[in-house]
């Protein structure tokens, strides 16, 4: 079985004519669009804002149920809503890096959190760089190494924390006081007015910490969503009938989700206490606030913790308790998310930039909100597979654009902007004709995904897979071998319950491996009628055995 997933991993890098997995394979270098500019054209600015963990379902530009985001939204309207839009590893680290590079966490190296960025390395910002752009990066960077090809950098260290965080200014470390989404905000505008080369187009990379697990909101944020009861996923209590690895995760709101550190119960009292080891980061947390800030969050906070310890709550209604409160924290901080995306739109507006700039808004990859219970990412199933992603592109394409893009698109895209080469190492393929409203006949037709990081935090196991319009196809491997395929895929208005032909055993050869796993997806296929997925199932045969 180990074979197989080094097969997979052959085919993705070498066979550059495979239909099926064509989201990785080599790219034809297109066009430049500098070419077809004028000469007295100023190149085009790129602005490319990131959020950490926003799933799409809380965007209101994808969906209505939780918050309206205006401003983010605002990027869609006057520009493209990506409706197919998904990460190639759902995990911080690894997706930054394949945004990075263009390319897939096997080729960049960064396979998991554990690993070490190398910066020497091949990157968009570098190509930018010697093709006269300004550089700059301002947030989260979380690559462990320090930023390569920027000719300014702000990050904050590691996760960063939400209040009163330290960063690394160009390699000195400073506290500044304050909001993390503000301050991250401030620092991009502040270069933006006062530190750029303005007669040099740029590109700034501005990477916010929110709505990043503990999900703490700004004081003028607290308590925004108090009178809304938010109802619970239909598939809240699942129970994962026949989905081994789904049933062995650590990322279930009512088991795993910690009542301080998460949930903010850090009581005065030092009554509540927790299993799960993250008590003491979350008491950490409050401590590291000034006066003014403590003052507010225990005028909020306080109320809440004394019911909660007067309820005694158990059981169901200790869950449901649990999923309104995070559901209540993380929309409050994506409120302070949208309030400085509209802040930067305000600027380039006034500044007479807005004209003259790709605006790019995405998360590094999607996030639960209680679907089958759970919160965090890594799987790829639909909800963290899938990634909000929308383009202001001026004098572009308007409305949404359908077809399937993935984070290692977004380097190539902006090359090609730029008129800059695009490397034939690069795997993904440069989004630009889209933008420009254009539909290639030849757009990929599949992605591929691999998440790396088991043994680790939340014990999602190691799976790679395959997704084409309708159907997904996942081996989960190293501690188990499952293959599942899932239809239908995700609906943005319905929970994915996950309908999906579930196989693993053990014990077997390759050849007997594969061979029965097709045949069982081959007899499922013919009786569901589903002539795609046997054309799929076809494929994989074709190469494997």
């Amino acid at each position: 079985m180990y074979l197989l997933h080094n097969e997979l991993n052959f085919i993705v890098m070498n066979n550059k004519h495979c239909i099926f997995l064509s989201g990785v394979a080599a790219l034809v270098t297109l066009p430049s669009f500098a070419q077809s500019k004028g000469a007295s054209e100023k190149p085009m600015n790129i602005l490319y804002i990131m959020s950490d963990d926003h799933s799409f379902q809380t965007i209101s530009a994808y969906d209505h149920r939780f918050i309206e985001t205006p401003n983010i939204d605002r990027i869609g309207n006057e520009g493209v809503v990506f409706t197919n839009s998904f990460v190639a590893n759902s995990i911080s680290g690894p997706s930054r890096a394949c945004m990075l590079t263009g390319k897939h966490s096997h080729k960049n190296g960064f396979i998991d959190n554990a690993h070490r960025f190398d910066g020497s390395q091949q990157t968009f910002p570098k190509l930018l760089q010697k093709a006269g752009y300004q550089t700059a990066i301002v947030g989260k960077w979380h690559l462990t190494s320090n930023p390569t090809g920027f000719d300014y950098w702000n990050i904050l260290i590691g996760q960063g924390d939400y209040y009163n965080p330290y960063f690394i200014d160009n390699g000195k470390k400073v506290q500044i006081e304050g909001y993390a989404t503000n301050i991250t905000t401030d620092l991009a505008l502040e270069w933006l007015e006062n530190k750029r080369e303005k007669e040099k187009p740029f590109c700034l990379l501005l990477h916010h910490k929110a709505p990043h697990r503990t999900w703490m909101p700004d004081t003028c944020d607290l308590g925004a969503f108090d009178k809304v009861k938010f109802p619970l996923p239909e598939n809240f209590y699942d129970k994962y009938e026949g989905r081994i690895a789904a049933s062995e995760q650590e990322m279930n709101i009512f088991k795993d989700m910690d009542l301080v550190y998460d949930l903010k119960m850090a009581d005065k009292e030092n009554e509540i206490h927790t299993k799960t080891g993250l008590e003491g980061y979350g008491r950490a947390m409050y401590k590291r606030m000034n006066p003014q800030q403590k003052a507010a969050w225990d005028a909020y906070y306080d109320p809440i913790i004394k019911d909660f310890k007067a309820r005694k709550l158990e059981g169901k209604e200790l869950a449901e308790w649990k999923y309104q409160r995070y559901m209540h924290d993380y929309l409050s901080v994506i409120r302070s998310v949208d309030r400085n995306i509209g802040r930067v739109l305000k600027y380039l507006e006034e500044k007479g930039l807005l004209e003259n700039t790709l605006v790019v808004y995405t998360s590094d990859q999607g996030f639960y909100m209680g679907e089958h219970g759970w919160f965090d990412k890594r799987f790829m199933y639909e909800e963290s597979f899938r990634t909000p992603l929308l383009a202001r592109f001026p004098h572009g394409k308007k409305g949404k654009v359908s077809q399937m893009v993935q984070n290692i698109d977004y380097a190539p895209t902006f090359l090609e902007m730029a008129g800059v080469d695009i490397p034939e190492d690069i795997q993904g393929v440069s989004l630009l004709p889209l933008l420009k409203g254009e539909r290639p006949k030849d757009w990929r037709k599949s992605l591929y995904y691999h998440f790396y990081e088991y043994p680790a935090e939340h014990a999602v196991k190691r799976h790679y897979g395959v997704r084409t319009e309708r159907y997904k196809l996942i081996h989960f491997y190293n501690d188990m071998h499952l293959f599942q395929i899932l239809l239908p895929v995700y609906n943005h208005y319905t929970h994915c319950r996950l309908y999906a032909a579930n196989l693993f055993f053990y014990n077997l050869t390759l050849a007997q491996q594969v061979h029965k796993v097709l045949y069982s997806l081959y007899f499922f296929c013919i009786h569901s009628i589903h002539i795609s997925a046997l054309l799929y199932i076809h494929f994989f045969s074709t190469v494997f055995l």
